[in-house]
């Protein structure tokens, strides 16, 4: 449950968050929109890549909401190992430890969803 926990929290943080800097916070979700429904990436895809860059930041609740995300598209374990191995040889140890991260929290969401 530490990853169902964390999405609760971040959750939680971030409408404390979003009460406090209310324009700011809706000009960064019309950013996330314009992003994730413009280009030509498909939403899944800019998900593993946001998955990349969560990893090798080491942000715990960014891991969890796009493992989240990529889950509700249908990404299996296999895509998110590739994806986490990716992680691995471009960041090293540091990425090893948050790519294992990544891989319990697949594990623990999708196996609640």
């Amino acid at each position: 449950m530490i990853w169902t926990d964390t999405l609760s929290n971040t959750r939680t943080d971030l409408r404390a968050l979003n009460a406090l800097i209310p324009d700011t916070a809706r000009a960064f979700g019309g950013l996330g929109k314009a992003v994730k429904e413009g280009g030509t990436l498909d939403f899944k895809t800019k998900e593993f890549v946001a998955l990349g860059i969560a990893v090798a930041t080491k942000c715990e609740p960014c891991i969890a909401l796009h493992i989240e995300a990529l889950i509700k598209t249908g990404a299996t374990r296999a895509e998110i190992g590739d994806v986490i191995a990716m992680c691995i040889q471009m960041g090293g140890g540091p990425a090893m430890m948050y790519a294992a991260k990544a891989l319990a929290c697949y594990d623990e969401l999708s196996a609640s969803g």
